[in-house]
């Protein structure tokens, strides 16, 4: 092994689509034109969510968690990849690249997490209402909460430790848009096979668990509401649970199109990298619209307070 050319390399080149590099103009105005909607639609949940005494609830409170994943998700990844695009900066350090794979793969994970979370209040509320302000009190919204996120990012913290210490000597090159734990491991010039062993089990940990606790949370309250005597009943009860479960559909759909995507060889360089973004691209920016689009509260809110901020800046118009 060639130490003097591994200890050479300070820091990891960002390829990013190099096979796209005549359209690198319009890639880098498709991902700003996302950036900003991902990044407003996001922002405005937190507002929404945090003026508004009528969104003062559990469920509120665990999508006022998801929009904040889905920012720093988008904040890790686009902003750095506009300077690629540009062919600003392409370089990023060994700190920095270990930095921003850890921080992608723990916010993916919190949100898988807190996804299930979501799972058991929609659970407690149709399964449960007479116990619903009981059990799902603030205090248990804080602990879950918590819970999500401690776990999130405890999580990946010895794979990635162990990852950064490898001997990187074959290139440093990374074929990817951002650091991706698979693509830049894969730069190593050393055995990985218990790293990549390692990675997997966590993965499979963070993906399934999870999933098979939506599940059974989804089994029961669909049990539940079969059981309802009337039609409407049963309406209200699923329309109560109907933007979870889209979002629940998004991320898993993402991830069995990324799991088998890239395991199919004939799929191209830059198709893979397409596939790769599908969860860290497209999920932050549609989970907002799906529950303001789906939900009348947040619209009710979303009226009231920017016509208000219109209105104010209206008055402050006219009185200049």
């Amino acid at each position: 092994m060639n130490n003097s050319k591994a200890a050479s390399f300070t820091e990891f080149e960002i390829v990013g689509f190099s096979g796209l590099q005549e359209y690198k103009t319009p890639l880098f105005f498709g991902f700003l034109v996302l950036f900003l909607i991902t990044l407003t639609a996001n922002l405005l949940i937190l507002f929404l969510v945090a003026v508004d005494h009528r969104l003062h609830t559990p469920m509120y409170f665990f999508l006022w968690n998801l929009s904040l994943l889905d920012l720093l998700m988008t904040i890790a990844i686009i902003p750095k990849l506009l300077a690629v695009l540009l062919e600003i900066n392409k370089e990023i350090s060994f700190a920095g690249c270990f930095l921003q794979m850890y921080f992608i793969i723990a916010v993916g994970a919190s949100e898988l997490f807190l996804v299930a979370a979501m799972a058991y209040d929609r659970y407690v509320a149709i399964v449960k209402p007479l116990q619903y302000n009981v059990i799902i009190d603030i205090k248990a919204c804080i602990a879950i909460a918590a819970i999500v996120w401690l776990l999130g990012f405890l999580l990946p913290i010895v794979s990635i430790t162990l990852a950064s210490y490898l001997p990187f000597c074959a290139s440093n090159k990374i074929l990817h848009c951002f650091c991706d734990y698979p693509v830049v491991i894969a730069l190593t010039c050393t055995d990985v096979t218990l790293h990549a062993n390692l990675a997997l089990g966590l993965a499979m940990l963070v993906v399934f668990i999870p999933f098979l606790f939506v599940l059974w949370s989804y089994y029961r309250i669909v049990m539940s509401v079969v059981r309802l005597k009337t039609t409407a009943s049963r309406r209200k009860a699923f329309s109560m649970c109907s933007s979870h479960l889209l979002v629940v559909l998004l991320y898993y759909l993402s991830t069995a199109v990324l799991y088998i995507g890239l395991r199919i060889e004939s799929i191209s360089y830059d198709d893979r990298i397409f596939i790769g973004g599908l969860n860290y691209f497209l999920t932050p920016m549609v989970n907002p619209l799906i529950y303001t689009l789906r939900n009348e509260n947040m619209k009710e809110a979303a009226k009231k307070y920017l016509n208000v901020y219109t209105l104010f800046r209206q008055g402050l118009h006219r009185s200049g």
